[in-house]
């Protein structure tokens, strides 16, 4: 393993990933507020600071021995989920979609943010490689986070989401899932199914959506 490669891929994804993660689940806290449940609220939890978001095993630790049993090919890693009692939104069933949509949405402008970000650096003249490598890795890191988040399996946010859309007898079966869900995910995840049957084409469709969102800002640029 190549001590400087790992130093400088955490030096150009740390920032984009504290930021993903902090204002992912901040956006769920900030939804489900609005929607009725001050859970998240009480605790301390609709911020931005991402101490309040860290999880010391799942987003540090866990990320790091994955980079290093796998050279750097499997990564994986989570936030301290942000606590929301469905039963105390003001519709359930209906807000439920919005809180779990909150999440992924705030990653996909964010996405486009440090897309923004890349073209008004060459725009500026400034061609400092490192500030160009952290704005691209801002904008892969929060695809990544949107796509995989919308997975459509409980607890994923896209797991929520179904729920919340489906007729009640489907959406309670769904929901049963839950407990299991993570395990089914990483087996997803191991195997490669899920980066084949979804990542990879929920991201190039992201991705293209992205980059038109950014055409204003990629002619000012040229």
């Amino acid at each position: 393993m190549d001590i400087a490669q790992l130093i400088q891929t955490i030096a150009i994804y740390a920032l984009p990933v504290v930021f993903a993660i902090t204002v992912h689940e901040a956006a769920h806290g900030y939804a489900a507020m609005y929607f009725g449940d001050k859970t998240a609220w009480s605790l301390g939890r609709v911020t931005l600071n991402p101490l309040k978001h860290i999880d010391p095993m799942g987003t540090i630790l866990m990320p790091l021995l994955l980079y290093f049993a796998t050279s750097g090919a499997f990564l994986f890693g989570y936030a301290k989920p942000v606590p929301v009692r469905f039963d105390k939104l003001h519709h359930p069933k209906r807000d439920m979609v919005w809180v779990a949509l909150a999440g992924p949405g705030a990653n996909l402008v964010m996405a486009i943010a440090w897309g923004a970000a890349f073209y008004l650096l060459q725009a500026l003249g400034i061609t400092e490689p490192f500030f160009s490598k952290v704005s691209q890795g801002g904008v892969l890191v929060n695809v990544v986070m949107f796509a995989f988040n919308l997975f459509p399996l409980p607890p994923l946010d896209g797991g929520r989401i179904l729920v919340g859309l489906l007729p009640m007898p489907w959406a309670v079966a769904v929901s049963r899932i839950e407990p299991w869900g993570f395990f089914i995910v990483m087996a997803l995840v191991i195997a490669g199914v899920l980066s084949a049957l979804w990542m990879q084409p929920v991201m190039a469709l992201t991705f293209g959506l992205v980059q038109l969102l950014l055409t204003p800002f990629s002619l000012l640029a040229s």
